[in-house]
């Protein structure tokens, strides 16, 4: 017979907190979005032109890069499938295992984040950095530090 867990409720404050984030996160990735979209772009493919862009080689097997952009490998290969079409990334076979596929960031795939990269950085500091006080900034930085050590320290 399994145990009842018992829920241990939010406070008022948590929950005002915690419903604050969720709209803050879905407000700061629309105008992301919304900025990226001049350059017929949106967040995730901006993500993985970065996360090609500064992996050796420009490359990365399929399942790294899933993982460095936080997208399930079906939704990656899509994705990467959509912007292989549009010349910004290429797939290749990894020599090492034949199973094994790179995903390798073209020369027209780094023009595009090199003509995208100024203005979504500066959309990061109008929508984020320059919104929030610098010591609530540093704040921010050791808390979600510590949100993405939750699990990865008993794996350790």
């Amino acid at each position: 017979m399994s145990e009842r867990v018992q829920a241990r409720w939010l406070t008022t404050e948590q929950q005002q907190i915690w419903r604050t984030f969720l709209l803050g996160v879905a407000r700061i990735q629309e105008h992301l979005d919304a900025d990226l979209r001049r350059h017929g772009l949106d967040l995730a493919e901006y993500e993985i032109l970065v996360c090609l862009e500064e992996s050796e080689g420009r490359r990365l097997r399929m399942s790294e890069l899933a993982e460095a952009v936080h997208q399930s490998r079906s939704r990656l290969t899509h994705t990467v499938s959509r912007m292989e079409r549009r010349g910004l990334v290429a797939r290749v076979s990894c020599p090492e295992d034949r199973r094994g596929v790179w995903a390798q960031l073209t020369d027209a795939g780094f023009e595009l984040l090199r003509s995208a990269a100024p203005s979504h950085v500066e959309s990061v500091r109008e929508v984020f950095v320059e919104a929030v006080d610098p010591d609530d900034f540093a704040a921010l930085g050791r808390a979600f530090g510590r949100v993405l050590s939750v699990g990865r320290e008993s794996a350790d």
